[in-house]
């Protein structure tokens, strides 16, 4: 049957699924830790590491039961062991290594960032590769070479803040609240994107690398020079700060946007993936299908469920672990700052 069951706790979501064959859900199950954090303006680790051992359990046993099996059914269980936070990414690591070991079954470590591409072939199956993926989270923005599934090469990332971190802190600086780029995106349908001529981070030395604090900097001081107040507790935008979020959404995206299409020249894909949780913002999904139809190359997406952080992206990453041999011993540990390979 080839019943997986995923594991993620890498930031603050608890998140559990039961996969089969690594493409068919059968469960996904996410518990949210938005109002915890969203007073802070953005996560507290302590706290979201208190909440995963909350809901750890309570979330496994749920995802277990809308699957409708047990833990003898199973074949493995996969788990981020990380990049993330280590207070969270500890909580699934030592849940999943208590339940392979009480059950007997294959305890299989995923890459945060190969499940969030692992959730394109589960929501499309079979993509055209060699594949050239754009990673964009809170805590990730980088390209990716995939040329077999499971395989990635990176190509380029942040030399600074992610492109999510930059939504959440431009969204903390003007009272808008967390998570900051749902905020942004909503606030900024309908609003004039071309409003603040915000420029675009070019490497000098023509890597292919992104960075997105100047812009973050650049918001800061148009917010001072322009005497503009955080939005008041009763959620009312003006114009123009609904504006000026627009014209950095825009200016991220073109970033990212640039900087796939120029990898796709360079390097020949067959096809071009766009996931993680900011490629959920409505205007980067348009604008690099406007890019992957100029550059002739079909552009695969996960739904938002799999765009998100989920346990779903997990199972699967872990199901082609699995077949490809890799397996997690008994000391298996976090490891917040996890390298790929």
């Amino acid at each position: 049957m080839g019943l997986i069951l995923g594991i993620e706790t890498s930031c603050d979501e608890t998140a559990a699924a039961v996969v089969e064959g690594g493409r068919r859900i059968l469960s996904n199950t996410v518990a949210s830790q938005i109002p915890v954090h969203a007073p802070h303006g953005g996560v507290v680790p302590e706290l979201a590491s208190r909440h995963h051992i909350e809901n750890i359990c309570p979330v496994i046993e749920a995802a277990l039961a809308e699957a409708g099996v047990g833990f003898t059914d199973l074949e493995a269980v996969a788990v981020t062991q990380g990049p993330g936070l280590v207070g969270s990414l500890l909580v699934g690591v030592q849940a999943a290594k208590g339940i392979a070991l009480v059950h007997r079954l294959s305890l299989v470590p995923v890459h945060h960032v190969a499940g969030h591409v692992e959730a394109t072939f589960l929501a499309h199956g079979e993509i055209p590769l060699p594949a050239l993926a754009l990673v964009v989270s809170g805590g990730h923005t980088s390209l990716y070479r995939v040329p077999e599934e499971g395989v990635l090469e990176r190509l380029g990332r942040t030399r600074d803040d992610a492109a999510g971190e930059a939504f959440d802190k431009v969204a903390k600086l003007l009272g808008l609240g967390y998570p900051g780029g749902p905020i942004i995106d909503r606030l900024s349908e309908g609003a004039d994107a071309d409003a603040v001529p915000f420029a675009i981070a070019r490497m000098k030395d023509g890597s292919p690398d992104f960075s997105f604090s100047g812009i973050k900097t650049a918001v800061l001081l148009y917010v001072r020079r322009e005497g503009i107040d955080p939005v008041d507790d009763a959620g009312d935008v003006p114009p123009p700060v609904k504006d000026l979020v627009a014209s950095f959404q825009r200016a991220v995206v073109d970033a990212l946007v640039r900087g796939l299409t120029r990898a796709a020249r360079e390097h020949h894909p067959r096809s071009l993936l766009l996931a993680g949780g900011v490629a959920a913002n409505s205007r980067l999904r348009r604008e690099a299908a406007t890019a992957a139809a100029a550059v002739g190359l079909p552009l695969f997406v996960p739904p938002l469920a799999l765009s998100t952080d989920n346990a779903a992206m997990i199972a699967a990453a872990g199901f082609v672990n699995l077949r490809r041999g890799v397996r997690g011993s008994w000391d298996l540990n976090a490891e917040p700052h996890l390298a790929l390979g």
